[in-house]
């Protein structure tokens, strides 16, 4: 049998953060109160529904979908006034997003996922001067 692709889709919660995926009909669930419980549940849980397959899982081949809220939450380290600048959104509107109070469009949530992925691709490229 052939991996199935996993997707798991991740939220904010009020005491911590769910995730979910349907795989062939099947459901998988978990919870954690911080984001590396998370990793680690859903990595459990994925495995623990193929175990009777001998199918086993490693994080890099779980695509993780996240809505606005929680990534920021779980990257607090992106600052979203300086975000709002980089892509020319309104910090405003940005903040309604981020907050969960409005919804972006399928194009304002695609400026935002580049503008967050152009800074991660600009990381990974920096060296320091040892």
């Amino acid at each position: 049998m052939n991996k199935p692709k996993i997707k798991v889709t991740i939220l904010k919660e009020d005491t911590g953060y769910s995730a979910m995926a349907i795989i062939d009909k099947d459901f998988i669930g978990t919870q954690g109160d911080t984001y590396e419980e998370l990793k680690t549940n859903i990595l459990d849980a994925i495995n623990l529904s193929f175990e009777d397959k001998k199918i086993s899982y490693t994080f890099d081949e779980v695509e993780l979908t996240i809505d606005l809220q929680s990534f920021f939450n779980f990257f607090k380290v992106i600052n979203a006034k300086a975000l709002s600048e980089r892509i020319g959104m309104n910090q405003s509107l940005l903040a309604q997003y981020i907050s969960g109070k409005k919804k972006p469009s399928a194009k304002q949530a695609h400026r935002i996922l580049t503008g967050v992925q152009q800074i991660g691709k600009e990381l990974t490229e920096i060296r320091f001067l040892i």
